[in-house]
């Protein structure tokens, strides 16, 4: 009789606590996609100060000492080895390749444009979990997810007169190797702390972000203002490490693919700070098309 009603004091939590912990998981999903937002606009002013190698390396370099003064202070022990294989990617992908790949892409793209391209990002997200993970989101899940690409897609191919230029090679790379990241990155999230993750990925990356950084500075020249400052700070401690924080801690907690469709949201963010921030004036089609992917937010969160 006593073990019964222990169990039946205890059957409440245990219900209540997926709740919980999906509705938690949605919200930090949901801070990263904000935090994710102002990356372009961050990455313009960065532009203002800094050349894009100096500016991608020395956000690196920044994010991880903050990462790894952490894992220092919390004393923090060393991923186990057969987690290394996924913190490369995750390394490859979201520290390196998406600053890189974006940056170059922003010296001759409005953010508007680059922002409704990543909003494609969802989509290569779910196809990559899928691949890696086993993951059999429903057949509506998927219908949504396309819809929302091929809605970006046509604007893409309009805004650039029907031919896609340099800048959108750029983006479309970098739509590749940050699914990579953020699958892999979600599924380690799932056996130790998001922050973890970013944090080591960002602290494998130093012996490459450290001399980039110092050859990258001494080529290119650095103009620092106010904004270029702002940007760099932005891009190093919010975009790249507190947002990818609590992004990895909502994917783990709610899935990847439904997290992924989360950012359909972000390339409207992403205008509405454009707009405010760097006073950039874009077509009818951006927030259109924005809204359209938007409105598969419902559809695939439902499925």
């Amino acid at each position: 009789m006593r073990a019964q009603s222990s169990a039946t004091t205890a059957s409440p939590i245990a219900v209540s606590a997926p709740g919980e912990l999906q509705g938690l998981g949605t919200v930090q999903a949901a801070l990263g996609v904000v935090a994710f937002s102002l990356t372009f606009p961050a990455t313009a002013w960065g532009l203002e100060s800094f050349g894009p190698w100096s500016l991608v390396a020395v956000r690196g370099v920044l994010a991880a000492l903050v990462a790894g003064g952490c894992l220092l202070a919390l004393r923090v022990p060393l991923p186990a080895r057969r987690h290394l294989a996924g913190l490369s990617v995750v390394a490859a992908g979201v520290v390196l390749g998406f600053p890189m790949l974006t940056t170059l892409a922003l010296q001759t793209s409005t953010t508007a444009h680059a922002a409704v391209v990543v909003g494609l990002l969802p989509l290569t997200t779910a196809v990559f979990s899928a691949l890696r993970t086993g993951a059999r989101p429903s057949r509506r899940f998927w219908l949504a997810a396309v819809a929302g690409a091929a809605a970006v897609l046509a604007f893409t191919v309009g805004q650039s007169g029907g031919a896609l230029t340099t800048a959108d090679g750029y983006l479309f790379g970098a739509l590749l190797v940050c699914a990579a990241g953020y699958t892999e990155g979600g599924r380690l999230a799932r056996v130790m702390p998001g922050w973890q993750v970013i944090g080591w990925a960002l602290v494998l990356c130093l012996p490459l972000t450290v001399p980039a950084a110092a050859l990258a500075l001494s080529y290119e020249p650095v103009r620092l203002g106010v904004h270029g400052a702002a940007g760099l700070l932005w891009v190093a401690l919010g975009s790249q490490f507190l947002g990818l924080v609590v992004w990895y801690r909502g994917m783990a907690a709610i899935g990847i693919p439904r997290a992924s469709q989360l950012q359909l949201a972000q390339p409207l963010l992403t205008l509405v700070w454009s707009a405010l921030l760097l006073g950039e004036h874009f077509t009818v089609a951006a927030p259109l098309t924005a809204l359209a992917v938007l409105v598969c937010i419902a559809v695939t969160q439902r499925s």
